[in-house]
């Protein structure tokens, strides 16, 4: 993954990340809040060596000879040695292992000073246990280095800072357990953002189907609620960014296949519902607006809906073509005041496959080619049936749709693999239904340029000479 990558995925997780942090936030404070204050007291007791000589050398080998003592030291001040008499004296109704957890020696480097903690909920009892371990830790300490034969202690223990009731609790620490609190919810929902990531398999924008295949992507179109209603956006609402969106389709479609006559084109997907044919009719649309003479032909035998979306009777047309019942100029009808044409799908018929790839097909879409600009086909989804993968070994090539939010990744991989296994051309990728705001916005969808109550003239050059017309 790229910086870009790391980015996006961020973005796309904000939500998850503000609410972990915020969870974070509120369980470090709630924490604090309900947590039992603990107040800590300090002693600090000093380990010298008794000797009577007063060389230098002697001196400094007695302090030495503490500084290591010290260190076993801290282990037996948390004993049961000292701290039963502890107990004892204090009254306390608890064992010498439940007061070894609330008590914490250690030595301060390069001396022989102990220090001795104590903690309790209360500063006094805290207090007390303190000096009480402090005390009983000297009379241990002088048993232990007493003499075989007898004499005084080797070592000499003594209280230097006896420990005093705080003011203050040491814990719980509010703006500790925050921070804390904040950093770990900070961690989980990162964790989570990317995690949401690596288990999401849809697609969702450019960079995901870039990352799946070397297809080039035609160009997008905004996500539209509507669009089941008023699918024609180019005719009913010319000023939308959606319909600027299929123009700028059209302009990417006049430099395909350049070299060749052959200007058909099949328009698939690879799962239903991913607007292929609402975007089939808007693409005849913008081409038809520039002069271009178009033929936009309904070959999805199995479910057509173009007849539908243009407003056009459907009874009669491709199917009657090919079986011979009907001829092409009878059915053909033209499509407003542009040199649109629409063949409709006609009667859904029982072998759509083998109509679709019949020689019949061939004359049809070779008829289509000499006589005007664009033969644009509406044809069925790719991974239920094979029609789209047969029609496109006809023509010029396949466009697949692919729909942000809705198709998987593994089935556009799917689908464009059924086109090549029938050596079939893939021109381009449509993406549909991506989101106008996010990691994943279209650019450009949420502009509009228009500005004043007349609507603009647009004014581009013939995609090619126009063949066959007197």
């Amino acid at each position: 993954m790229t910086l870009q990558d790391y980015l996006r995925v961020l973005r796309k997780g904000w939500v998850l990340i503000v609410v972990g942090l915020l969870l974070g936030v509120a369980v470090g404070s709630a924490l604090a809040i309900v947590a039992t204050p603990q107040y800590q007291s300090q002693t600090r007791i000093f380990v010298s060596v008794q000797t009577d000589s007063s060389s230098p050398g002697e001196l400094i080998q007695g302090n030495s000879y503490a500084q290591q003592k010290v260190s076993s030291y801290v282990a037996v001040v948390s004993s049961p040695a000292v701290l039963d008499p502890v107990i004892e004296q204090l009254g306390l109704d608890t064992t010498a292992a439940s007061l070894e957890s609330k008590i914490s020696a250690a030595a301060t480097s390069g001396t022989t000073i102990i220090s001795i903690i104590a903690t309790d909920p209360d500063p006094q009892v805290a207090a007390n246990i303190a000096n009480a371990t402090a005390d009983s830790f000297q009379k241990v300490a002088n048993d232990l280095e007493e003499p075989t034969g007898g004499g005084p202690s080797l070592v000499k223990v003594q209280t230097i800072q006896p420990a005093e009731p705080a003011s203050q609790p040491a814990s719980p620490n509010l703006a500790s357990n925050i921070g804390i609190g904040a950093l770990l919810g900070l961690v989980i929902g990162i964790g989570a953002a990317f995690l949401r990531s690596a288990l999401d398999t849809r697609v969702h924008g450019r960079h995901d189907i870039e990352a799946l295949t070397d297809v080039p992507i035609l160009g997008g179109t905004t996500y539209d609620p509507e669009a089941t209603k008023s699918p024609l956006i180019v005719q009913s609402d010319p000023r939308n960014p959606r319909a600027e969106s299929f123009r700028a389709l059209r302009t990417n479609l006049r430099f395909v296949n350049l070299d060749h006559d052959n200007r058909a084109f099949v328009v698939t997907s690879s799962i239903p519902g991913e607007g292929k044919s609402t975007t089939t009719a808007n693409l005849a649309l913008a081409l038809a607006e520039t002069g271009a003479r178009v033929v936009l032909v309904d070959a999805d035998l199995r479910l057509p809906r173009l007849a539908e979306y243009m407003g056009l009777e459907g009874a009669v047309g491709l199917t009657d073509v090919l079986i011979g019942r009907a001829a092409l100029g009878d059915v053909l009808q033209r499509w407003g005041t542009k040199d649109l044409f629409v063949l409709p799908a006609g009667q859904v018929p029982p072998n759509p496959s083998e109509l679709l790839g019949s020689e019949a097909m061939v004359g049809l879409l070779q008829a289509l080619n000499d006589q005007v600009d664009y033969v644009l086909l509406d044809s069925p989804p790719l991974l239920p049936v094979t029609d789209a993968a047969v029609l496109s070994n006809l023509t010029a090539g396949a466009i697949v749709v692919a729909a942000a939010g809705k198709v998987k990744k593994t089935e556009v991989v799917a689908g464009i693999r059924n086109l090549h296994q029938t050596n079939s051309k893939v021109i381009g990728i449509i993406m549909t239904m991506l989101p106008s705001k996010g990691p994943d916005a279209y650019g450009g969808g949420e502009y509009s340029y228009y500005g004043g109550a007349s609507e603009p003239a647009e004014v581009m050059p013939q995609s090619r000479p126009r063949r066959g017309r007197k």
